[in-house]
């Protein structure tokens, strides 16, 4: 895989963050320039990485249903919530990534949810819309990671496809830390299919038992 190009630090300001549950932390936002697909990440720096230590990072995909609205048609809010919470004890970044729907954007992402409705999983619904399962691309991740002097991770995620990714562009994935099942009535079926078609490190007995 092709190394990505250099960006830069465009800016950089602190914000503190509170959830629903009153849960608070306290973020440092970068922006860049230079991010080979042209769009808006940013990344959270989060707690006080160890002398020696290793960052803890996710790499989150912006979902404005589940992020903002609360849906539980899927895993994303209580991850990210879950996320800012172990990485601010750990120390290292949350990379918020503008990668809508596994990147196929936030109107087909809602036709998809129509399909499902009618039977589909959450993969075979964006291939009848003609769309890939997963369009997600890492590249710009790896860009942000290289500008913050990050080489080396620790990675949070349940996705192989993110630990692969990385390594192919340069970063070193130490370790890859699953986050929790964040189990609902309305997600079973779409958790079970992350399991079951692209190997995410989620216990199906908590989802079906």
């Amino acid at each position: 895989m092709p190394q990505p190009g250099s960006a830069t630090v465009r800016s950089r300001v602190r914000i503190p963050l509170t959830f629903p549950d009153g849960y608070r932390a306290e973020a440092e936002v970068f922006t860049f320039h230079g991010l080979e697909d042209g769009a808006e990440h940013v990344a959270l720096a989060l707690g006080t990485v160890p002398d020696g230590g290793t960052p803890l990072v996710r790499l989150h995909s912006e979902c404005l249903t589940g992020d903002v609205f609360g849906s539980d048609r899927c895993d994303c809010g209580p991850q990210l919530r879950e996320s800012v919470e172990l990485i601010s004890e750990a120390g290292g970044y949350l990379l918020y990534l503008r990668q809508e729907g596994r990147g196929i954007g936030l109107y087909n992402k809602l036709d998809a949810y129509a399909l499902q409705d009618s039977g589909l999983d959450t993969y075979d619904a964006n291939i009848a819309l003609g769309l890939p399962e997963d369009g997600r691309d890492y590249t710009a991740a790896a860009q942000m990671l290289a500008t913050l002097g990050i080489d080396g991770i620790d990675l949070l995620s349940n996705n192989p496809d993110k630990a692969a990714q990385l390594a192919g562009l340069g970063v070193i994935v130490r370790r890859r830390v699953p986050t929790g099942v964040h189990l609902s009535a309305s997600n079973v079926r779409y958790l079970t299919a992350k399991v079951e078609r692209t190997g995410h490190s989620i216990e199906l007995s908590r989802l079906v038992g």
